[in-house]
């Protein structure tokens, strides 16, 4: 999932299947989440993981100028004018799977002030080696513990398939995300995609065009004018010691926040010796 990062080899998932792992994770998501406020995030997965034995730190930051000037929910936090943010630690347990904790979520909000947020767990299983890879898939679930003013619910999860194709030296990217945003079973789950196209300049050097929505429960999409839809302008450079992701995102609707800035840094804290 982190940037420019070598991908590992796996047999035990590809005996596994996706279907099946999505199986698991519907049945892992039993408790119900409240309305989708904010995110600490704003990341298209790409299916890389740390290698084995290897820790990566992520920093995310968010920061919007001019965003919506209520809360998501009573007593959430107000958009506008906040930044948000967390520190994403990644272990490479294995070839195919890497663990991640985030921790801590914060903000800095004009309504709050500096605020914790919660903490959140991340499971990721990819397929081996997916930089090289014509075609690679892989799937992520999450698992969060939410303050009051972060989620109108304090335990939430998320279940993130990655499908993703690098045609040389263009990569296009797909998740179909599902919260579980709403009590109801599977049709009540929330759609939330997210879809990345990049030019590749180098192996150190991307621009990329991507898309951020939240749509709604699968049982009844919001109408369009209450779908966040926010486009984003990205550029993605790696180097020995520091990865970086920066962007500006629009909103097309009226529930979305109008701008947003993203600046996501990452580096290995014990390299193997490659990069």
């Amino acid at each position: 999932m982190l940037l420019f990062r070598p991908k590992p080899k796996m047999k035990i998932f590809e005996k596994i299947g996706v279907p099946a792992l999505a199986v698991i994770a519907i049945a892992l998501v039993g408790a119900p989440a409240g309305a989708f406020a904010q995110t600490d995030e704003i990341q298209v997965y790409d299916g890389a993981i740390a290698e084995p034995g290897v820790f990566n730190l992520m920093l995310h930051n968010n920061f919007t100028p001019s965003g919506q000037k209520t809360p998501a929910f009573p007593g959430g936090l107000i958009p506008d004018k906040s930044l948000n943010g967390v520190t994403e630690w990644a272990w490479g347990v294995t070839n195919w799977f890497e663990a991640g904790l985030y921790l801590p979520l914060y903000s800095i909000s004009k309504d709050r002030g500096a605020t914790i947020n919660g903490g959140k767990i991340r499971l990721l299983f990819t397929t081996p080696h997916a930089d090289d890879r014509r075609f690679f898939y892989a799937i992520n679930f999450e698992f969060s513990y939410n303050s009051k003013h972060w989620d109108s619910r304090r335990f939430t999860s998320e279940i993130r398939p990655i499908i993703g194709w690098h045609l040389h030296p263009v990569d296009i990217i797909v998740n179909p995300i599902l919260d579980n945003s709403y009590l109801g079973g599977f049709k009540s789950l929330d759609f939330a995609p997210a879809t990345r196209i990049a030019y590749n300049f180098s192996p150190n050097w991307a621009v990329a065009v991507e898309e951020y929505a939240d749509i709604g429960p699968l049982r009844q999409f919001y109408a369009t004018s209450e779908q966040s839809h926010q486009v984003y302008g990205v550029f993605d450079h790696s180097s020995k010691f520091l990865n970086i992701e920066a962007g500006v995102g629009f909103g097309l609707t009226g529930a979305s926040d109008k701008v947003t800035l993203k600046l996501m840094l990452s580096r290995d804290l014990n390299s193997r010796g490659k990069h």
